[in-house]
């Protein structure tokens, strides 16, 4: 039985290694940024008692998709409810029972919107999932007319209020998508650009923007920040000019929808800076670890040949023993004053 549980444990290693090579390598996705929801197959699961599910999400899935109709095999996957995701590929198989049903093991119930009269159900399947901590997400198929598609997207998002509801576009196009993440939307604005928080991977705010319907979909076109400039009163491409183009990673609507999050990699030939003054940020000179980052970089560039600075960076096995120093030095400190001048 014990030779059992390590021959699992060292297959369930392999597997979550041989996972996370798809996701990062064939598929080309970073789950650092993306929140994947990956569907596996209900005999997939069932055949190998939940360890394909398991294999997934440690290698940094979200959630796992399966059929809602079929509670035998969600119940074979063994996996948080809140990692479960039970999807309805017809609203009218979206029923009462069958959502009870699939609520006991999964936290999250996506349905199938198929046409413009599917809206009808949006509200019942909403009162289907009571509890706070529940979710439902509406795909629809972005092959719909494009006013069929962006009412119904403006529709279901004024219905899911609070978090409690999200849209999923099947398929879409750079437009499709850009256009509904504009419908979702709503603008004070007479001249109806969206306020946007430009952010890096780690939450950290560049600075503030604006963006229009059009700029929304240039950056999702080409993977980069575009945002609507004022002044030139037009699409402003960042980094044509300066060369400090950004790498876009995610977009994200505000709970109020009246806000955009940009979360993007500053780049840049000379310096990775987003504000004109040639800084990270447009709020002066970074703070914190970033400050921590840049006082290394610039200890790096200053330290004369054979220095012991110059050498910690260049011999991985003497850093290496600095760090394991210093880590010691922290964990036995106990007075505040010795812990923080430890960690300074």
């Amino acid at each position: 039985k014990e030779e059992n549980k390590k021959l699992k444990k060292k297959y369930m290693k392999q597997g979550a290694a041989m996972a996370s090579t798809y996701l990062q390598k064939t598929l080309q996705l970073d789950v650092s940024v993306v929140d994947i929801q990956i569907t596996v197959a209900p005999e997939d699961v069932v055949g190998t008692d939940g360890c394909l599910a398991a294999c997934l999400l440690d290698a940094g899935c979200a959630a796992i998709v399966m059929e809602g109709t079929n509670v035998e095999a969600m119940d074979a996957a063994k996996i948080p409810r809140e990692r479960l995701i039970a999807h309805f590929e017809d609203e009218t198989n979206a029923t009462s029972d069958a959502i009870s049903a699939a609520l006991l093991l999964a936290g999250t119930i996506s349905v199938n919107l198929s046409s413009k009269d599917s809206l009808k159900y949006v509200d019942t399947i909403l009162s289907l999932v009571p509890d706070k901590k529940d979710k439902v997400s509406f795909q629809l198929a972005s092959t719909s007319t494009d006013d069929e598609l962006y009412g119904a997207v403006s529709e279901i998002s004024k219905k899911c209020k609070d978090g409690k509801g999200s849209i999923g576009l099947v398929d879409p196009t750079a437009t499709s998508l850009g256009l509904s993440f504009a419908a979702c939307m709503r603008t004070d604005r007479e001249d109806g650009l969206f306020t946007t928080v430009v952010c890096t991977r780690s939450d950290e705010a560049l600075g503030l923007v604006y963006s229009s319907k059009e700029s929304i979909v240039a950056a999702l076109e080409c993977g980069r920040g575009v945002y609507y400039s004022r002044s030139r009163k037009g699409l402003w491409r960042k980094g044509d000019t300066s060369g400090h183009f950004q790498t876009l990673h995610r977009l994200d609507v505000d709970c109020d929808g009246d806000a955009l999050r940009f979360i993007v990699t500053q780049r840049g030939e000379d310096t990775a800076a987003f504000c004109h003054l040639n800084t990270l940020t447009c709020w002066g000179e970074p703070r914190g670890l970033r400050h921590l980052e840049g006082t290394l970089q610039e200890r790096l560039k200053s330290a004369p040949e054979g220095s012991y600075t110059k050498r910690l960076f260049e011999d991985p096995d003497l850093l290496r023993d600095k760090l394991v120093e210093e880590a010691q030095e922290l964990s036995e400190a106990t007075e505040p004053n010795d812990v923080a001048g430890e960690l300074a």
